[in-house]
């Protein structure tokens, strides 16, 4: 039994080191005792740097080694800590320690600087909070680690980065250590060494921008952590209101569902926490006016980790009424209510009691929500100047618009109060203080509470003829057309009594409206056309094709456009496309477009003039109408050009004679229906250069969808696409960048078809980046990316409905990765020193090949040829290393020994393939040859291993020679079962006892 008291000797401390469930204190205890009562230590330091050699040439993370750094960083500090206690400056073995590591940190071996740094990063972990080191070895190790930081293996840049964590000085402008932080994180390709940096890196104003860009990062496991630093080191108002939202907005979308819990159950407690818990200082910090929908996807993320109980106590300040008092309403209380109310709406059945405690029925909302609305004034021109005013209105608007959205949540299966609803929606709809901006909301709840399309477009036309004269008159005018259209439908059927009947009605109704058109009149009001020309002004008429925008919306596709909406067209919005007010022909368009996806006849006439209209108005009115032609294509196709030209050929033809005389004719109006095709086409192409970045993203995403449907299919217009999504010009536009990235993961994995596509544009996009001028931002693209990713998009793997035999298929039939690889080496060939050569070799090594027979001597025949051709063999030797470990080694054969390949290795040891000539059997050496090439990866390990030991049963050899460790990164070797692997690990179980008492016995 060993104490505190007892000595021992270092080699027996080593060896007990290794050991988990051996005490390490005792064993510090016990062997500080032993160094205490030495007067030289000098023998005692070469010794025990002479047994710690032999952890810090093993690179793999053993538990017997880790156990050993554990135990000498206890031992260094513990001597440490009590000469702190004596109040002595002078600490030998650790200085000692500390020196011998900085001067081992450029050994060649890179399990000795990996060692090096760990320890270092241990030493200064284990040493106490107020613990004091010389200067000159504060120095010596912060420059040591800097230059960790920047070394080839990925461990050894985590060690040195950790080891600097108690090196930073953040109130230092030019601290070196939080400057090659910052540098990491915005350069260091491997994810883990990003990770260590942000768990260890100091909180600043320098440093905080840097971690923000971590929550974008590539790699899931960084952004996570990103989100928890933050969480756990940054205080809610160390952030600005427009970083807040960006985290929330990134954060709560992001694609991993782990980034995104991060979020729910570390960031959003935590601001919480540090706000006391109050939902009304959090929306206010998120400025709700202007990112309504973030706030919202904010508090549905807390309540869903919130008790119902807790969050009925947190009623959003509600009166006995279960309203909010008018004067207490504000931005942040009023989408809080509706937060909760939509939250607890979402529960379903199990909701409804619950909502029956913050939300009164829906009678009492109605009356509620009227009196709210009639009190937002109405703002002249001269008043909008004053920006005290217009903010007051503008808030106004906002609480407006989140009560008009409540009553989504209303009870209105009861008939009397479902009718008060639809009464003070129609009456809110009429009053003229009403502002533009909530006639949208206003209507879409109009007509979400009425049952069918012939009820919304009753009411929505009576609304809008109300506006322009009269309400009788504008009754009789709804009316008469309604009459019209069930005429056209009796005809249609043969129902020609009824048609009688409505011919009858039809002349009565306009013998009304003469009458009430002749009172008015010959009365003291203004006449007629005195009131039309009052209600003509653009706020109206921008009111009624909102009106009318809205209600096309909510129709159902399948609705025909009748007499009612046809008459809506050609009064309203046909005329507004030429008005002055730029804000009413945009909402013209919008109408004009929602309304042709009714009707393929009006698409037809109507096309031509919204393509002149993308071409030639403003922007926002050319997004509008380019919109609506990529709708237009999307739900018609391109037939729709080739059918207009025909039904105008169809209706001019009257005779056989005629017929023949037309033919050239209609010849030449199909080619113009692909003129007009090829030139949609081309202005989109257009588009994409424009310097307008909204008309750039809106062509971009249309030529996406037209691609995705298979609309169009273009190999051409894929690369232009790639190309515009790593042109650093459109670095800052979020929304072209995400669509183009969801693009082409979805198009690549649909169909093989697609994969077809994107192979057939792989060479004129590396084209096109090689032969970039200086000048162009093209030639800042790193060329290895866009390769990657394209490589990676026709993967075969990559479908998402891969064939059902994918074995089968992967022997048989030719994937598209075949056919990269024959354009590449063709093109290889072509000019074998240009310089993309190496890039095309690269990407070979990268493929998917399959197996099949053609294939593999199709791709043998060309590689010969590249092997014959002078002054590439440096390349495709570095090819042939690489296609080693693949699954088509035959390709391996023909780059070697071009002119003595015999058979080809395929899937190898699943089957025996004869030589090139005949079925004989394979000699036995060749068996043997065919043996040794399959168990190579293992022998490689093997000699791996022979050569450490073969280190180690000498004296431990200097850290300024190479340990012969050149372990290869990945190895392609089959997954051993769970018996393999537990018998494997107790086989390669380190214990550095052997290595010692070998070495001892040598000696």
């Amino acid at each position: 039994k060993m104490t505190a008291d007892n000595e021992i000797e270092i080699k027996e401390a080593f060896q007990r080191a290794q050991k988990g469930h051996n005490n390490k204190a005792k064993l510090v205890a016990s062997l500080n005792s032993r160094y205490n009562k030495l007067e030289d230590k000098t023998l005692f330091h070469e010794e025990f740097v002479h047994y710690l050699k032999y952890a810090m040439i093993v690179y793999k993370r053993e538990p017997t080694v880790e156990n050993v750094m554990e135990f000498v960083a206890r031992f260094a500090t513990k001597e440490e800590e009590e000469e702190e206690d004596d109040a002595e400056d002078d600490h030998p073995f650790l200085s000692f320690l500390f020196n011998f590591l900085l001067e081992s940190h450029k050994a060649s071996s890179h399990a000795v600087r990996f060692r090096v740094c760990q320890l270092i990063n241990k030493l200064l972990g284990s040493m106490a909070e107020n613990a004091q080191i010389d200067d000159d070895l504060f120095d010596l190790i912060h420059q040591a680690m800097l230059v960790r930081a920047t070394d080839k293996f990925p461990n050894v840049r985590i060690q040195a980065a950790l080891a600097m964590t108690r090196l930073q000085q953040p109130k230092d402008p030019d601290c070196p250590t939080i400057n090659a932080y910052m540098l990491i994180l915005e350069n260091d390709t491997n994810a883990e060494v990003r990770r260590a940096v942000l768990s260890c890196i100091a909180m600043s104003p320098r440093t905080l921008p840097k971690v923000l860009k971590r929550t974008r990062d590539i790699k899931e496991n960084v952004r996570k952590l990103a989100y928890q630093v933050l969480a756990e080191k940054v205080h809610i108002k160390a952030l600005t209101i427009a970083q807040r939202v960006v985290l929330l907005q990134q954060g709560l979308h992001d694609t991993s569902e782990a980034v995104r819990e991060v979020v729910c159950s570390r960031l959003l407690p935590a601001w919480m926490l540090r706000l006391d818990g109050n939902f009304t200082e959090l929306l206010h910090r998120l400025d709700v006016e202007n990112c309504a929908q973030t706030a919202l996807d904010t508090l549905q993320a807390i309540f869903r980790g919130t008790p119902t109980e807790e969050l009925l106590q947190n009623r959003a300040q509600l009166d006995n009424r279960k309203l909010v008092p008018v004067d207490s309403l504000s931005c942040e209380n009023v989408l809080y209510w509706r937060a909760l109310c939509e939250f607890i709406k979402g529960k379903g059945d199990d909701g409804d009691e619950m909502l029956e405690q913050v939300l009164p029925d829906a009678a009492t909302y109605a009356d509620y929500l009227y009196g709210y609305l009639k009190a937002v004034p109405l703002l002249s021109e001269e008043q909008r100047a004053d920006f005290n005013q217009l903010e007051l209105v503008m808030t106004k608007e906002f609480i407006s618009q989140q009560l008009i959205r409540l009553i989504g949540c209303l009870d209105t299966n009861e008939e009397g109060s479902r009718k008060r609803v639809l009464a003070v929606l129609q009456e809110m709809l009429a009053l003229p203080q009403t502002p533009s901006s909530l006639v949208s909301l206003l209507t879409e709840k109009l007509l979400t509470l009425l049952p069918d399309d012939h009820r919304r477009i009753q009411t929505v036309s009576l609304h809008l003829y109300s506006v322009d004269t009269v309400n009788p008159l504008a009754e009789v005018k709804v009316r008469i057309l309604e009459a019209k259209q069930t005429l056209e439908d009796c005809i249609a059927a043969q129902d020609f009594s009824r048609a009688g009947e409505l011919k009858d009605s039809i002349a009565e109704l306009e013998n009304h409206r003469n009458q009430i058109l002749q009172e008015v009149t010959e009365s003291s009001q203004p006449s007629d056309k005195e009131i039309r020309a009052e209600k003509s002004d653009p706020e109206t008429l921008l009111r009624c094709l909102i009106m009318c925008a809205e209600l096309l919306k909510q129709m159902s596709i399948k609705t025909r456009i009748g007499p009612t909406i046809s008459a809506l067209m050609s009064s309203l919005v046909l005329p507004s496309i030429a008005n002055a007010h730029p804000a009413v022909r945009n909402m013209a368009v919008v109408c004009l477009g929602t309304c042709t996806l009714h009707s393929k006849e009006l698409a037809k006439t109507h096309m031509v003039l919204l393509l002149q209209i993308a071409q030639l108005d403003e922007v926002k009115i050319r997004i509008s109408a380019l919109r609506a032609v990529i709708d237009l294509l999307l739900l018609f196709g391109f037939q729709l050009l080739s059918e207009s030209a025909a039904t105008q050929t169809a209706s001019q033809s009257q005779s056989p004679e005629r017929q023949e005389e037309d033919a050239p004719a209609a010849e030449d109006r199909g080619d113009a229906a692909e003129d007009t095709a090829q030139s949609i086409l081309v202005m989109l192409s257009e588009l994409l250069d424009s310097e307008v970045s909204d008309l750039r993203s809106e062509a971009a995403e249309g030529l996406a969808k037209l691609m995705y449907t298979g609309r169009i299919s273009s190999a051409k217009m894929l690369s232009r696409l790639v190309l515009l999504w790593y042109n650093p010009v459109t670095e800052d536009d979020t929304r072209l960048r995400h669509c183009l990235g969801v693009f082409f993961q979805l198009y690549a994995r649909e169909s093989r078809v697609h994969q077809e596509v994107v192979e057939e544009g792989f060479l004129p996009t590396v084209r096109t980046l090689m032969n970039a001028p200086a000048t162009s931002p093209l030639a800042e693209v790193d060329i290895n990316n866009v390769v990657e990713l394209l490589v990676e998009l026709t993967r075969p793997s990559a479908l998402i409905k891969p064939s059902a035999n994918t074995e089968c298929v992967c022997l048989q039939e030719v994937c598209v990765h075949d056919y990269l690889a024959v354009r590449m080496c063709g093109e290889m060939l072509q000019d074998p020193t240009a310089p993309e050569v190496r890039l095309y070799a690269k990407t070979l090594s990268n493929l998917e090949l399959s197996r099949g027979e053609t294939v593999r001597k199709d791709l043998q025949t060309l590689l010969q040829q590249l092997v014959q051709v002078p002054g590439r063999w440096t390349v495709l030797n570095t090819l042939s290393k690489k296609l080693q470990l693949s699954e088509c080694r035959f390709i391996v054969g023909a780059l070697l020994r071009p002119c003595e390949v015999t058979r080809a290795l395929v899937c190898t040891g699943q089957r025996k393939v004869g030589t090139a000539k005949g079925g004989r059997k394979p000699s036995r050496r060749a068996e043997s040859s065919e043996r040794s090439a399959r168990r190579r990866p293992f022998l490689e390990i093997q000699t791996i291993f022979d050569c450490v030991i073969f280190h180690t049963c000498s004296a431990p050899p200097p850290f300024d020679h190479s340990d012969g460790e050149n372990v290869p990164e990945s190895l392609a070797v089959v997954r051993p079962s769970r018996r393999a692997k537990i018998a494997a690990l107790e086989k390669t179980k380190l214990d550095l006892n052997t290595l010692i008492n070998q070495e001892a016995n040598v000696s």
